[in-house]
């Protein structure tokens, strides 16, 4: 359109980079500023489509305080679990077109997400990179695998017998772990090893999950680079 063009011709002609109306650009300027005098490793994303409006922010140095309204109940519960285990500061708003159905919402909810996170990890450096927790959550017991490996991939099996776990379809929740690593940009294992109520099996799989993180994402000052290639990009 119009826009991409004036941009595309303004980043030719010399232009650093070029901002889209509206505020958010000075917001994730001024955070990011904040977050580099505080030492703090936060990350800030609007996403706004004709499908979803959202905004979230990460700190990953938090203490687990989580405000998620997504609209679908069960995905800000998981997302709470994640919040809680793994001891980040998650803030997560979405408007979507649920009188559709839940695909859009989860999706981008789980894009989002993962950019923010992406962000917050900044150079990939000082940090231990490989993360991997058990939780159970009675019957069940779920394995998380996670190396901040800077190439997305998931391999995800919650084995669900269900259709639906409230509002949200199976196959999205098994899609919104698959689209977080795409844009974190991590490796993730996420298996259900047994378990009996499918509600049990996808916390116990979101709990792993932030315990996993937790551990990845942790401080090493030795690390450097935890790459033998020297970069982790």
């Amino acid at each position: 359109d119009s826009s991409q063009s004036m941009a595309s011709s303004l980043l030719q002609c010399g232009a650093i980079t070029v901002w889209r109306a509206g505020c958010q650009e000075i917001l994730n300027l001024s955070f990011s500023n904040k977050s580099k005098c505080s030492g703090r490793r936060i990350g800030i994303v609007s996403r706004t489509t004709k499908e979803t409006s959202i905004n979230v922010s990460v700190d990953l140095d938090g203490s687990g305080k989580c405000d998620v309204v997504t609209g679908i109940g069960f995905l800000d519960h998981m997302i709470g679990q994640l919040s809680k285990h793994g001891r980040f500061d998650i803030s997560l708003k979405c408007v979507g077109d649920l009188h559709i159905d839940d695909h859009h919402t989860a999706e981008d909810c789980a894009l989002a997400l993962g950019e923010a996170f992406d962000l917050a990890l900044g150079k990939r450096e000082d940090i231990k990179r490989f993360g991997n927790a058990y939780c159970p959550l009675d019957e069940a017991l779920s394995r998380s695998v996670v190396d901040i490996s800077s190439r997305p991939s998931a391999t995800i099996n919650l084995n669900l017998t269900r259709e639906m776990i409230g509002t949200i379809s199976s196959e999205m929740l098994t899609h919104v772990l698959e689209s977080f690593a795409s844009m974190a940009r991590i490796t993730l294992h996420v298996h259900n090893i047994h378990g009996e109520n499918n509600h049990h099996k996808v916390e116990s799989a979101f709990k792993a999950l932030g315990v996993a993180m937790r551990a990845a994402v942790s401080k090493d000052i030795t690390a450097g680079i935890p790459s033998t290639k020297g970069m982790l990009a």
